[in-house]
């Protein structure tokens, strides 16, 4: 988990690019955590992006 939006956020991405995998990036109180689309199952609110590398869009 990160306290930093911007570190989470290049890993989300560098991750999901890296792994070719679609990933979550989710906050949870104050911090962020990053984990595979398919595995995740917490509260849809907590999630901030879903980074899909097949997407063109960052």
């Amino acid at each position: 988990m990160s306290h930093n939006l911007t570190l989470a956020q290049n890993h989300a991405f560098d991750l999901a690019r890296t792994l070719m995998v679609p990933v979550i990036l989710f906050q949870v109180d104050d911090e962020f955590g990053v984990m595979l689309s398919s595995e995740y199952d917490g509260e849809h609110d907590a999630i901030v992006h879903e980074y899909d590398p097949w997407s063109s869009a960052h």
